[in-house]
């Protein structure tokens, strides 16, 4: 698969009601050895700025797991892969606030996920199907450059 088709996948698993997390994160995660289902459920915790509380993008914490999952330490003492994955996790935060100037949730789409209220306003403006969905195609691009 493209890196364009990964993140139109990406995003189309989004609108089809998966959270950010999980469609970045399984969108590459087959081919990084997990299974689809598997990737999904280890992503939902992260959806909507981790448990929708509004901080850190999920579509950035999935593309993390991705990083993680290809080049995290097994071991302790393996120093070289986890400066590795903590440079990668740099170098996509770096990408991603320079095109989006942020990796903050409710920065990022301009309300706070975490009261009724917020979540409303988000459904209202359509955010999730404009905004979001932007940033679950792009952290895929980043994130397959990346790896």
């Amino acid at each position: 698969m493209s890196p364009m088709s990964r993140a139109q996948f990406a995003a189309a698993e989004f609108k089809r009601g998966f959270s950010c997390s999980q469609a970045v994160f399984s969108a590459v995660s087959e081919v990084l050895g997990l299974d689809r289902q598997k990737a999904l459920q280890i992503a939902q915790p992260f959806g909507g700025g981790i448990a929708q509380m509004g901080l850190t993008c999920g579509a950035i914490t999935g593309a993390f797991l991705a990083i993680g999952l290809k080049y995290g330490r097994t071991r302790p003492e393996d120093e070289d892969a986890k400066k590795k994955t903590y440079g990668l996790v740099r170098d996509f935060i770096r990408e991603f606030k320079a095109r989006h100037g942020s990796i903050v949730c409710r920065e990022l789409i301009g309300v706070d996920l975490s009261t009724p209220e917020g979540h409303k306003q988000a459904v209202e403006r359509g955010v999730f199907e404009t905004l979001c969905a932007h940033y679950v195609r792009d952290a895929v691009e980043i994130l397959e450059r990346l790896l």
